[in-house]
């Protein structure tokens, strides 16, 4: 039997909005129907560039077509948990990129819909599809790898609203909310135990964009593991994250989807999944979880802990 193509939403037309659009070329019996933007002009280009047929600049267009089933939500942060609600409530499966929210009232408030609703609804913590990371958790699973500590570093240079492309974003990013989420929710699931304690510093508050530029964390599993975090928008070097796990049986290094070891020597993460792409895997679990009618690894359940680190750490920050 030949199952009908699944049609999908997607909303925002930027960065994020392109990683997912090319990774969904590469997955058989998924069609983009539909792309919001509120830059008309952006939404048609790109629209254009991917063969999606129809655009819209409100959400709520999208959501009224009966022959959309799932939406892929790359909206900025502070929009995820009203929007991921709104896809609930119109009767469609929702893929909200992380962060899922950026108060744990509305975390909250997005999973007891789901739960109520049936529907699948995911959150995209991309750190957990990435090959690298994937071979480590196999080895978890496997009892040869039990982590001790982790020890991150996630770098940016971004004293303005740029996005990935480097072009100016209507909002603002946020290092505990946005960055630190990838970390807190792999710590917890790589070691395989809940985050018991967690402590957080700051630095000074940007001038204008009103948000700590700088920021180190510290969390303990209940098992005894323990990360170190350090994030920085004012790191002027090479960008994004480095996660070394040190365990009982080695020290790796892993950035996006390379892994070396601690002598600083390749490890072959080829063959741990049908693509080396992390948000291209993320995609085909939203979409396999919609099909075969289950929650999806990353599920907003799954996820929510994560979430109520974040609260607890802002408020000792506050």
């Amino acid at each position: 039997m030949t199952l009908r193509n699944l049609k999908v939403a997607l909303a925002g037309a930027g960065a994020f909005g392109h990683k997912h659009l090319d990774g969904i070329r590469h997955i058989q019996g998924v069609e983009v129907v539909s792309l919001v933007d509120p830059d008309l002009s952006k939404a048609r280009q790109v629209a254009d560039q991917y063969g999606i047929g129809h655009v819209a600049t409100n959400l709520q267009d999208s959501l009224s077509r009966p022959e959309v089933d799932a939406v892929i939500l790359c909206t900025p942060t502070q929009m995820h948990a009203s929007q991921a609600r709104q896809c609930l409530l119109a009767g469609k499966h929702v893929q909200v990129e992380i962060p899922l929210a950026d108060r744990l009232e509305d975390a909250l408030a997005v999973v007891a819909l789901q739960k109520s609703s049936g529907l699948v609804a995911m959150c995209g913590h991309t750190r957990r599809f990435n090959p690298s990371h994937q071979w480590i958790q196999q080895r978890v699973q496997a009892g040869s790898f039990k982590l001790q500590q982790m020890d991150v570093q996630t770098y940016f240079f971004r004293r303005s609203n740029l996005n990935a492309l480097g072009q100016p974003r209507s909002w603002t990013d946020h290092l505990l909310w946005h960055h630190a989420a990838h970390t807190v929710d792999l710590f917890a699931h790589q070691a395989g135990s809940p985050i018991v304690q967690a402590h957080a510093v700051q630095g000074p508050l940007h001038p204008e964009l009103g948000i700590a530029m700088d920021m180190g964390i510290l969390l303990k599993a209940a098992n005894g593991a323990i990360c170190t975090l350090s994030l920085s928008f004012n790191n002027d070097g090479p960008l994004g994250t480095f996660f070394r796990y040190i365990g009982d049986t080695g020290t790796y290094v892993a950035r996006y989807d390379e892994l070396v070891n601690g002598k600083d020597e390749a490890i072959d993460v080829s063959a741990v999944d049908v693509s080396m792409n992390g948000i291209e895997l993320q995609d085909r679990e939203f979409f396999a979880a919609i099909r075969e009618r289950r929650q999806p690894r990353s599920s907003i359940s799954q996820v929510l802990p994560c979430y109520q680190v974040l609260h607890a750490l802002e408020q000792q920050l506050q």
